[in-house]
């Protein structure tokens, strides 16, 4: 994630741009509708012939907060995160005990913990430990916390873990420090790749024999367009090229130790650096033409251990909504253009600066337990789905202990909303769950790996930004269907459900909503020939269809 102050980012395209004919209004978010006019409804359409992207997974970050509290808070207070995040059971009423994601983000760690002060990283939180100090000999007690959360995560059947690096470790880098101190190239002592992949392969390895940990994913360097020049946290630049070269040598050492690990590049702090070349960072964008263009020399499609996915991160062009949309557009017009590419959303919190009347508090800075925070998120997860064809979308940090809009969960000491003293909340707190943990969850406890979304004809993604936003999936072995919508609007909307390709089992659903008073609750069953779609909620309708 780029540096936030310690206080607290086929048919894919088909329907994307079409005139919108159905919606009844684009009104504005500011706009005033205390007097809505009678509702009228409006005919859904959704298409179970027209396939759109197969989804991958929903997930989120352990950095840099779980090995702490993995590490040292009580056990049960452990476990009700965990549930939190990861579980995918129903309470008696058949409400989700958390929001079941499919992807669990482990940030592999450099050293810079041992490093002390001497790591030039003043908060100790954003410090991570190591395997190895040397790269001979392995004390995998390390990161103790980090690989509880993983336990955990497949305890409660996460179905993939993906590990990522901010840095080289510390015993391989030009500097000896886990950030850099020289711009563009990747800070790695020269001739040292195939000792940096040494490291990761042990440690994969060493994940596997002694902790059952398999992980499914390698995603070796992060946000590589950022110099990561200051003393805030772990990081490092690296060229296309640089990357290019290491994921060469890692692949076939990832090979001789029989891991089935995929390598997944991109991890670019920003969409336009996937899709075009950007002044000032040539050699470290327009990442997929690089890595996969059908005439590029530089192209890694054909390693076998290497997944056709490019990654990007949701921010800094999530506001305005006309920069949101585009920069969408133009990354899934160039992931179109090669086969069989699919795009991640693999990271995002809060990093722009809309104004109070999107946010509370205008910006990141404050913690943000509400609805609005939840709407904000819930949209960009939308339009990156239904605009962007993302396959996969990760939050950043699981948790936060900052007054910071950075958590699905918050962690506090009972009297302020995070602080940046090393000792607050390192061996015990309170847990708060957010309305942006449960608007996730009304995509990812419901939508799987494996479920394919549908065309939902005539919608205007682009104009639904402001209104009601709605993606449709289908899972063809169990005929389930399930419908996201996320009413970012002031008032109410009523529906009417035309499915084709299909018929829904006994033209009903169940709506599960998450609103500034609900929390992905249960409601009952809905005549799908006339729903409301309550005004400022995330709602999930979840039905079988024959």
């Amino acid at each position: 994630m780029k540096f936030i102050n310690n206080n607290k980012v086929s048919l894919l395209c088909a329907g994307l741009l079409f005139a919108n004919s159905f919606l009844v209004s684009c009104e504005s978010e500011n706009s005033d509708n205390s007097n809505p006019e009678t509702a009228t409804t409006t005919t859904l359409n959704v298409n179970l012939d027209m396939n759109l992207q197969t989804m991958e997974s929903f997930g989120a970050s352990d950095a840099w907060q779980c090995n702490f509290i993995g590490k040292n808070w009580p056990s049960d207070k452990k476990n009700k995160i965990a549930d939190l995040l990861f579980s995918n059971e129903l309470d008696a009423d058949g409400n989700p005990k958390g929001i079941g994601l499919s992807l669990w983000r482990f940030n592999l760690g450099a050293g810079s913990t041992e490093q002390g002060d001497a790591s030039d990283i003043g908060d100790e939180w954003r410090r991570t430990e190591c395997f190895t100090t040397n790269g001979v000999s392995y004390d995998m007690t390390k990161q103790a916390g980090q690989v509880w959360f993983m336990k955990a995560a497949k305890e409660r059947g996460v179905a993939k873990l993906l590990a990522f690096t901010n840095s080289a470790p510390v015993y391989l880098t030009q500097n000896g420090k886990a950030h850099a101190s020289i711009k563009e190239f990747y800070n790695l002592k020269e001739g040292k790749m195939p000792d940096l992949a040494d490291f990761w392969a042990t440690s994969l390895d060493k994940l596997k024999t002694e902790h059952g940990l398999t992980i499914d994913y390698v995603s070796p360097f992060n946000e590589p367009q950022y110099n990561w020049d200051g003393s805030a946290q772990e990081g490092s630049p690296a060229t296309n090229a640089n990357i290019y070269s290491f994921v060469n040598v890692l692949s076939p050492k990832l090979q001789a130790k029989g891991l089935e690990a995929k390598i997944v590049v991109g991890e670019a702090g920003a969409y336009e650096s996937l899709y075009k070349t950007v002044s000032g960072i040539e050699s470290r964008s327009n990442q997929i033409d690089y890595f996969f263009g059908t005439n590029s020399a530089k192209n890694i499609a054909g390693l076998s251990n290497v997944k056709k996915t490019i990654s990007g991160h949701s921010y800094w062009q999530a506001w305005p909504l006309n920069e949101m949309i585009s920069s969408r557009q133009s990354a899934a017009s160039k992931v179109q253009a090669i086969g069989g590419l699919s795009l991640w959303s693999s990271e995002y919190c809060v990093l722009e600066s809309p104004g109070t009347s999107e946010l509370p508090g205008g910006a990141g800075p404050g913690r943000d337990l509400g609805i609005q925070l939840a709407l904000w998120t819930a949209r960009i997860v939308s339009t990156d789905i239904a605009i962007g064809g993302v396959t996969s979308w990760q939050w950043w940090t699981a948790i936060s202990r900052g007054d910071y809009k950075d958590g699905l969960i918050h962690v506090d000491d009972g009297a302020s909303n995070g602080a940046g003293n090393s000792d607050y909340c390192k061996n015990d707190g309170f847990i708060r769950d957010s309305k942006t943990l449960w608007a996730l969850g009304n995509f990812s406890f419901f939508v799987k790996p494996g479920m394919v979304r549908v065309l939902i004809p005539e919608l205007d993604n682009a104009a639904a930004t402001t209104d009601v936003m709605l993606t449709a999936y289908k899972d063809v072995a169990t005929k389930k269907l399930v419908i996201v919508a996320v009413n970012i609007s002031k008032s109410a909307k009523t529906y009417k459900l035309n499915l084709s390709g299909g018929a829904l089992t006994d033209n009903k659903f169940i709506p599960y909503t998450t609103s500034e008073t609900l929390s992905l609750k249960k409601g009952t069953a809905v005549d799908a020939t006339n729903f409301e779609i309550p005004a400022k909620s995330i709602v999930t309708y979840v039905g079988t269809y024959k």
